[in-house]
């Protein structure tokens, strides 16, 4: 499959190596897509690894992932242009975080509205799943626990876009969990803020959620 990553930074660059090293041609979308770091990262992942601007990755995709800072993510989905996302499965990875210079971030959405629905807005013809938004980066792709691989929640309006997501997750060596419509980024959101805290607190990154059942 051929894979658009909207988004550059740590989280699109580990997610989009994944993508290759499980058989897909991938297409990072950036304002530099010739930046040192894009050209370190096609050379280390050969020749499924390519890079161009916002629209490129998101036209040449069949699906879409989704990995830019909530504070560009708009502007991002505009220079990629909403038509190049219509009938495709999007991976909504964001969190709408808040920074402040004493202690974890904040929401800038909340309660009775999220970041996956705000996406779904903005991308009314695609079909937004939300994914990946509760886990560092360093354990997105093949997670190794000693109790065992963790879940990954996820959301979204539409089936079949919530099984594509699935299997990416299930070859990644991911449970899922699947809590319904994209109203649920209202719960996984703030699950990121639990990570974050924890992360704090131990001085630590590497920790991820496990659903325990009878």
């Amino acid at each position: 499959m051929k894979i658009g990553v909207i988004g550059s930074g740590d989280v699109g660059r580990v997610l989009a190596a994944g993508l290759i090293g499980i058989g897909h041609e991938v297409k990072i979308g950036s304002r530099e897509p010739d930046s040192d770091k894009l050209k370190e990262w096609k050379a280390a992942n050969g020749p499924r690894a390519s890079t161009g601007s916002f629209a490129d990755a998101a036209a040449f995709g069949e699906l879409i992932v989704l990995a830019t800072l909530w504070s560009g993510t708009h502007n991002a989905l505009r220079l990629a242009g909403t038509e190049n996302f219509k009938a495709k499965t999007v991976i909504d990875v964001t969190n709408p975080l808040v920074f402040s210079e004493h202690g974890p971030p904040g929401l800038a959405l909340g309660w009775n509205d999220s970041g996956g629905e705000q996406v779904q807005r903005w991308l009314p013809d695609a079909r937004v799943v939300k994914a990946f938004n509760i886990v560092g980066n360093g354990d997105m792709v093949n997670p190794d626990f000693p109790c065992g691989p963790p879940d990954m929640f996820i959301a979204g309006n539409d089936d079949k876009a919530k099984e594509d997501v699935s299997t990416i997750l299930r070859a990644f060596g991911w449970n899922v969990i699947d809590i319904g419509g994209i109203e649920g980024a209202r719960l996984l959101e703030p699950m990121c803020i639990l990570w974050v805290v924890y992360a704090m607190r131990t001085k630590s990154r590497d920790h991820a959620f496990k659903l325990l059942r009878r």
